[in-house]
This record gives C-alpha cells, sequence and structure tokens, in this order.
C-alpha cells in the first residue's frame, strides 16, 4: 500500500510541475498535467484513499476544462462521484454526476449524458425516491430533445413506478400519460394497452372514475385496442366499481392481465378497494320508494304488536 501511496504522491508532482510557468515556458501543459492527475487517482483507489482519489479526479478534471477538453473532464468528475459513492457519501456523488451530465450536453454528446443520469439514478434509488424521479425525468428530457423518443420513454417509466411508490398519484397520472402519449407516437400501440390499465388503477386510487373511464375512452381510436383483452378487462372494472361490485373489481385485478405487471402497478391492483364498503348500489338505488314505505310501515306494526308494555 505505500507502494501505491507513493506512486500516487509522485504522479501528483509530476502534474505539479506540467502546471507551471517560467520565463521559457508561458503556458501549462493541461494535458500531461491531467495524465498524471488521472494516474494518482487510480494509485490512490488501489491503495483504498478514496477522499485523495476524489481530489485526484476533481484535479484532472480541472485541467481538462483549461485545455478545454470538455468530454474527459466530465468522465473525471463522474469518476470523482464514484469515490464518493464508495465513501457513501451518496447525495455528494450524484452532485458531480450531475455536473458531469450538465458538462457532456455542453460537450455536445447529450446520449452519454442522459446514460450519466440514469446511472445516478439508480444509485441513489434506494435511499431517495425522490431524487431518483428526478434524474430519471432529466435524463427523458435529454432523449426526448435529441428525438430519441423510446430511450425517453423508459426512462419516463422509470419516472412513473418510483411515484407510485411514493404515493404520488396526481403526478403519475401526468407521467403515464406522457408515456402512452410517446408510445402512440412510435405506434407502440400494445405497451399503450398496458400504459391504459396502469392510468386507470392510479385515476381509481385517486377515487377519480371519470378520469379513468375517460382514459378507455380515448383508448378506443388506438388500433387493435377495441375488443382487445385489456378492453374487456377493463370495462369490467370499471363497471364492477361504478356499481360498487367488489367481488367483480377484485375477480379482474386478480387476472394475470393486472397481477403480471410492473410490481407498483400490481399492487396497486391488489389494493384496489370500491367505495361504499363494496355494497352494490343496485340494491339501494333500484328499490321502488312505494316498497320501501311499505317495508317501514311493517316494521313499525311489527314493533308495537304486543304493545307497550
Amino acid at each position: 500500500m505505500a507502494a501505491k501511496i507513493n506512486e500516487a504522491l509522485d504522479h501528483i508532482a509530476k502534474a505539479e510541475k506540467y502546471l507551471k510557468t517560467s520565463f521559457m515556458k508561458w503556458k501549462p501543459d493541461y494535458d500531461s498535467a491531467a495524465s498524471e492527475y488521472a494516474k494518482a487517482a487510480v494509485a490512490f483507489k488501489n491503495a483504498k484513499m478514496f477522499e485523495e482519489a476524489k481530489d485526484a479526479y476533481l484535479q484532472e478534471a480541472e485541467a481538462h476544462t483549461n485545455n478545454k477538453t470538455l468530454f474527459h473532464a466530465a468522465k473525471a468528475l463522474e469518476a470523482a462521484g464514484m469515490m464518493l459513492k464508495d465513501m457513501q457519501r451518496m447525495p455528494e456523488a450524484i452532485q458531480y454526476i450531475e455536473r458531469a451530465s450538465m458538462m457532456y450536453v455542453e460537450n455536445g454528446t447529450p446520449d452519454t449524458a442522459a446514460l450519466a443520469l440514469d446511472r445516478a439514478g439508480k444509485l441513489i434509488e434506494s435511499q431517495d425516491l425522490a431524487k431518483a424521479v428526478d434524474l430519471y425525468q432529466k435524463a427523458a428530457s435529454v432523449f426526448e430533445n435529441e428525438d430519441r423518443l423510446r430511450q425517453a420513454v423508459e426512462m419516463l417509466g422509470k419516472s412513473s413506478r418510483l411515484l407510485v411508490r411514493q404515493h404520488k398519484l396526481d403526478e403519475a397520472a401526468v407521467s403515464i400519460q406522457k408515456e402512452k402519449n410517446m408510445y402512440k407516437e412510435i405506434e407502440n400501440y400494445p405497451t399503450c394497452f398496458k400504459k391504459t390499465i396502469a392510468q386507470v388503477l392510479v385515476h381509481l386510487h385517486r377515487n377519480d372514475f371519470v378520469a379513468a373511464d375517460k382514459c378507455v375512452r380515448e383508448s378506443y381510436s388506438l388500433p387493435g385496442f377495441s375488443g382487445s383483452e385489456d378492453c374487456v378487462a377493463l370495462e369490467q372494472l370499471l363497471q364492477g366499481y361504478d356499481e360498487q361490485d367488489q367481488d367483480q373489481v377484485s375477480r379482474v385485478c386478480n387476472s394475470p392481465l393486472f397481477k403480471y405487471m410492473d410490481n407498483d402497478y400490481a399492487k396497486l391492483s391488489i389494493s384496489l378497494r370500491v367505495p361504499g364498503g363494496g355494497k352494490k348500489k343496485t340494491q339501494a338505488a333500484t328499490a321502488d320508494p312505494g316498497e320501501a314505505g311499505a317495508a317501514a310501515g311493517e316494521a313499525d306494526e311489527d314493533e308495537y304488536a304486543g304493545g307497550l308494555c
């Protein structure tokens, strides 16, 4: 380990020498300095000195920035972020990766920026769902700006699922609608059907039957939706929910079509309950008022049939 530390310090000394100017050397040699800082960072990393490795990567990034080589500067910033990850300092790590992504965009390599944001989202997901959503949405925006809709919608899908997991259902509804629009644009209609199911589940958990019904009605314009397995199941689900028939709703929600969705949506499906505690509307709503009055009268007669004493 001592040898690795000495090696790293030797590279740092060389880098500093390349950055010095003199009467005969007017401009620092940023390229050579960056190379030495990178070697120092690797040596520190091998010696398990992550703080020093992080600092060396940041010095490498600065040298590349001064040399106008932004792609390599961004790579060094990402590497510094990974050192912070190894030190369990995740929020700081994410900050450096976000800085790197902005530098990738500035350099004209937006795809690399979006992939960096996706990696950052995966890193932080287990600790901070809200931050992961933010990173996935940023990645989606970068891909969308480049007309990479397949990649953009994949990022949006991750964002939607995490919003559902956080019970931010209003935001989830907006996100899923955006997903559905993109899938429609790339003519992936079967996935549009699945997104309609997700929409309906989210809206019903928001107690918004009208919005859920509207999603299904709008989907009739999608090629192949009308009469499909998805369509039939959704019609049955909405009918059961509207009639407060918990048995019918549970039957639909426990079908393979719903049970084998992404886990976050499957949980919505299993936990869906109709309003009114599952007592069917039809029993009370369809009773004839005259019959109800007669029944009440009979009950009164029975109550006092034996007299007051």
